[in-house]
């Protein structure tokens, strides 16, 4: 079985799409408010100690089989003060927001979900409880899953579009994808655009499932994290140098989205709170910014970049398929192909840079005996095999791209003269990646050549063998 990286360490790559925001906005920015007061772990909801995270209490550590009476009211204050006070905010600077809501908090909260609702905010699921998955079963996991959607169309009246787990498991994205109720999911930090994923992360296929990834940078939780924010001050800079950022690539074309994660119990705080608030108005200062929720912003990537299902991925197809679609690539040698194909492939390699990486590893790993076979495959710039139309469909279109197939008689005579005197230096045939050149270019690199010792020429033919890999895959596969 073929070795398959599943991690996707490429994205867009260096072209992604162009976001086509609203009103041709640089930027999209979502706040998100979650809430996960009453939701927490605590031994009154049936969890076996006390909460440790994200609080003002530095240092903390659960306590086993007790409630925590500071955890607690900490938690507390921001359900009872700080969500009030961003609810004020929001509402009277007409900003959308998106709600993660863990859904047993919602349930203790109902006037709080009342004013989410009032104020048109998304209210999304955050899970049924704040707490850490990485060691449930897949199937408990499930089952609290199901039981978040049950409860949050209970108490909300709606059930939740779209999700954000928080403290996963490795199949926490795979189970909410199945699921097949959400718009979208955001258990990622991966990239500043939505995209469509179509796998687990394990390589188990899934329905194409909307992502819109989280940030844990633009978050208040930094506040309670060593080497986090100390003032407000510094988390305003920290916004606004973001949103700087993503302003000014969105000016140069390529538009994306900023994410703004928010706690009440944490920005809720007065001496916090006012850097939010000079943050809004500072967004809100300038044209061209598209502030919405994420709902909205899903449904806007849905219209404008429906999934597409590639036409091609390298790294997910057969051996036997494989090696038909790439053997040629490399001249007459499907063992380039072959031996690419038993390498650690994955989403990286399913670009033209990528697969003609992997084919340029297998031909560098060949031997050297190998290695002059795929040159000696090459043939002649405008020879005998040309002339008899017996060039494979790659170098047909290649030699044709620099007009090859249409020399007069005087210039037929020279790249035969040459092709003799390079093969007997050398022992195979002058290559270069023609599609970089033209007639007279070329004519001017072979005679520069015929000048190499034997060493130097085999190591820049080998060169030119690799550069036309990469643009014949270049025509077959994304750049």
């Amino acid at each position: 079985m073929a070795d398959r990286y599943v991690r996707n360490m490429r994205g867009y790559g260096p072209n992604p799409p162009d976001a086509r925001w609203p009103g041709g906005a640089k930027v999209a920015v979502s706040f998100v408010v979650n809430y996960e007061e009453g939701g927490e772990n605590n031994v009154l909801h049936g969890d076996a100690a006390s909460e440790a995270f994200l609080s003002e209490i530095v240092g903390a550590a659960p306590w086993p089989g007790k409630r925590h009476w500071n955890m607690e009211s900490i938690y507390e204050y921001g359900a009872r003060v700080g969500f009030w006070r961003l609810h004020r905010l929001f509402t009277r600077s007409a900003v959308p927001v998106t709600v993660y809501g863990v859904a047993t908090a919602l349930a203790r909260s109902p006037e709080q979900v009342e004013a989410m609702k009032a104020a048109g905010w998304e209210i999304a699921s955050h899970g049924l409880r704040w707490i850490d998955y990485r060691d449930h079963s897949e199937a408990d996991e499930a089952r609290d899953l199901a039981e978040a959607i049950r409860l949050h169309t209970q108490v909300v009246g709606e059930r939740p579009t779209g999700l954000y787990l928080g403290r996963t498991s490795s199949w926490s994205v795979r189970l909410a994808a199945n699921d097949k109720g959400f718009v979208w999911i955001s258990d990622t930090y991966d990239d500043d655009l939505p995209y469509w994923l179509d796998h687990d992360g394990h390589g188990n296929a899934i329905d194409p499932q909307l992502v819109l990834p989280y940030t844990l940078d633009a978050n208040d939780m930094r506040f309670a994290t060593p080497q986090g924010f100390n003032t407000g001050e510094q988390f305003f800079t920290y916004l606004k140098d973001a949103f700087d950022t993503h302003y000014a690539e969105g000016a140069e074309g390529r538009p994306s989205m900023m994410t703004v994660g928010l706690h009440c119990r944490l920005i809720g705080r007065p001496g916090r709170f006012a850097a939010l608030r000079r943050f809004v108005e500072y967004v809100r200062g300038h044209e061209d910014v598209w502030i919405a929720r994420r709902i909205d912003i899903a449904r806007h990537w849905i219209a404008e970049h429906p999934y597409q299902a590639p036409s091609l991925r390298p790294s997910r197809m057969t051996r036997a398929d494989f090696v038909t679609r790439f053997g040629s690539i490399y001249e007459h040698s499907p063992f380039i192909a072959e031996r690419a194909f038993d390498l650690e492939l994955g989403p990286a390699h399913d670009s033209a840079a990528g697969l003609a990486n992997a084919l340029a590893r297998a031909f560098r790993s060949s031997s050297a005996e190998e290695r002059l076979g795929v040159l000696q495959a090459h043939p002649d710039l405008a020879g005998k095999l040309a002339a008899a139309k017996r060039l494979t469909d790659e170098s047909t279109r290649e030699q044709a791209s620099a007009g090859l197939d249409a020399l007069t008689d005087d210039e037929r005579a020279k790249f035969t003269q040459l092709n003799e005197a390079y093969v007997a230096k050398f022992g195979f045939p002058f290559i270069i990646a023609v599609r970089d050149h033209d007639k007279a270019s070329i004519l001017s690199a072979f005679e520069q050549r015929l000048s190499n010792d034997r060493d130097s020429e085999l190591a820049t033919a080998c060169r030119q063998v690799e550069r036309i890999a990469t643009l014949r895959l270049k025509e077959i596969l994304p750049q």
